[in-house]
């Protein structure tokens, strides 16, 4: 779905999977700026809404999801993951419940596959199931925003900042009076500097919630029983995931940042060495320089010196070993 907002001033169209909205303005570092002092908005509208209404939306989402959710206050918004049987991430949602409906928003394009799922688990339960992407934009505003927000729009407000579920009707009218825009470039750098996984980039067909820190914030350890916990408790109470999500600072001399998946090695082995681990997402960021996250192996030194592809990389721990 292609956002009406390319046609704003120095817009450059991102690629792959954020394809949809704007990579960046023209400016990457004023945009990131910007956003870190509160300023402007990011147009996420290429992601995947999806609504659940009907009386027993709650309690149904509680006995799926990681995250306890049967007593969730409306206008609380909280995260969660559905797993496979194997305790595998399939998906992460987004959530808030205004009362009536929970609205949650998802990696572009992962909705359908969402909905299928929840459609064949509703069974005896009052629960309506939408795919919203069509008429519903999310739209961020970063912490500390003064922007104001439409009437009947509803919010899910977290430490990062406020996600609008706007009638994609109105995401133009609201551009223009909501600051200057900045593109996904500088929303991921600064999700990156913030050690937040996404789905689909710090994941792979085998991530457990351990392995990126998500225990707590997206998986809560004392609810009843849902699709994967069996691997969740089994690591909480006798193991440890056996890799670990690490933030990178890397070597600003370099011309070309690491992609996903550049290989990651110990700086003392030779170019052939054991790869350790891989990079996830790598970002330029307006006061940090060159950053990434990687996901390596459990057993790696929180001090040794790392290298990514041809470039130095030192490491920050996010997940402890």
């Amino acid at each position: 779905m292609k956002s009406p907002l390319l046609t704003l001033p120095g817009a450059v169209p991102a690629e792959g999977v954020d394809e949809g909205v704007a990579a960046h303005y023209g400016d990457l570092f004023r945009e990131q700026r910007a956003l870190a002092d509160g300023a402007g908005f990011v147009d996420l509208s290429h992601r995947g809404v999806v609504a659940v209404t009907g009386e027993d939306r709650l309690a149904w989402l509680h006995l799926l999801l990681t995250q306890h959710v049967s007593d969730l206050p409306a206008g609380q918004a909280t995260e969660a993951l559905i797993l496979s049987a194997n305790g595998h991430i399939e998906h992460a949602l987004y959530l808030v419940d205004d009362g009536e409906t929970v609205w949650t928003h998802v990696e572009p394009g992962t909705q359908d596959a969402l909905i299928a799922y929840l459609e064949s688990m509703k069974f005896f339960y009052k629960v309506e199931v939408a795919d919203r992407t069509a008429d519903i934009a999310v739209v961020h505003l970063p912490a500390g925003s003064i922007a104001e927000v439409p009437e009947g729009v509803v919010v899910r407000e977290t430490p990062y900042g406020r996600d609008l579920f706007l009638p994609r009707a109105d995401l133009e009218a609201y551009a223009a009076q909501a600051g200057p825009p900045a593109g996904i470039l500088a929303y991921e750098a600064l999700r990156v500097e913030q050690h937040r996984p996404r789905l689909g980039f710090e994941t792979d067909h085998r991530t457990i919630p351990h392995e990126l820190g998500w225990i707590g914030s997206a998986v809560h350890l004392q609810k009843g029983c849902y699709r994967g916990q069996e691997t969740v408790a089994r690591v909480q109470n006798l193991g440890k995931p056996p890799r670990r999500l690490v933030f990178l600072h890397l070597d600003g001399s370099e011309v070309h940042l690491p992609v996903a998946g550049t290989e990651v090695r110990l700086a003392d082995d030779s170019s052939d060495g054991r790869k350790i681990g891989f990079i996830t997402t790598s970002a330029r960021h307006h006061e940090l320089g060159p950053v990434a996250l990687a996901l390596v192996k459990r057993n790696v030194a929180v001090d040794a010196p790392l290298v990514a592809g041809d470039t130095a990389a030192a490491q920050e721990v996010v997940v402890e070993p």
